[in-house]
């Protein structure tokens, strides 16, 4: 009989940031939460914001670009305390307090923790915008035994990161490397700079979201270390 293997599933997982002083995005070390169900499906926006200079008395419109705002993420997250899913899951109460304490306020910053949302080959960095809690079962205390948590995001670049990518043409930037077939973010940067650990700040640089899933022939920048 041929031997089988399963591969274990990966959960979607969050992890609070903060940002260096140099602009360097960092993950906190000892922190994160990680879904008991995967999303359904998540949901990316793009918007671009114009200015509508249209004149008193005149009915056509004259819209003039004003900004592309930064791309929103956002997916909901089922959280179950009926011990279906997990028989060890604490109380659906207790996993709303861990979960809003990746989003919390940072003192040294000024602002919440920006996240870094990765799921599989999906990366994301942002700063949450919105949480929203649909409590959906309870037991006859009336104590929440499952809810349906929405989370939204927006990107988030530092202003060191937002240079690099505005200048990524630039002559003394520039390290420019054009994807082969059969390569990867982390094996790209296990080749450039001898550690594959440095896909998530590449990553972020280029704008890609699905970091295993990139063209052949795609030219991809790579920012000198610190």
């Amino acid at each position: 009989m041929p031997e089988t293997t399963t591969r274990k599933k990966e959960r979607l997982k969050l992890t609070p940031c903060k940002v260096s002083k140099d602009g360097t995005v960092e993950v906190v070390d000892g922190k994160s939460f990680e879904v008991m169900l995967n999303p359904l499906n998540y949901k990316r926006d793009d918007s671009i914001c114009y200015k509508d200079d249209e004149a008193q008395g005149q009915s056509a419109s004259n819209l003039k670009f004003n900004v592309v705002k930064p791309p929103g993420f956002s997916f909901d997250v089922i959280l179950d305390g009926t011990g279906v899913v997990d028989q060890s899951a604490p109380e659906v109460k207790d996993q709303i307090r861990k979960l809003k304490d990746i989003f919390a306020y940072s003192g040294e910053e000024l602002r919440p923790l920006v996240t870094k949302v990765l799921w599989g080959t999906t990366i994301f960095f942002g700063c949450l915008t919105s949480m929203s809690v649909d409590y959906t079962l309870f037991k006859p205390s009336g104590e929440p035994l499952r809810a349906k948590v929405t989370l939204a995001f927006t990107e988030f670049m530092s202003q060191k990161e937002e240079s690099l990518r505005a200048n990524r043409k630039s002559a003394d930037l520039t390290h420019v490397v054009e994807v082969r077939a059969g390569d990867t973010l982390p094996l790209m940067c296990k080749r450039i700079y001898k550690d594959s650990g440095y896909y998530t700040q590449v990553a972020r640089l280029n704008n890609i979201t699905n970091f295993r899933d990139i063209k052949p022939g795609t030219r991809l920048f790579f920012p000198p270390l610190r």
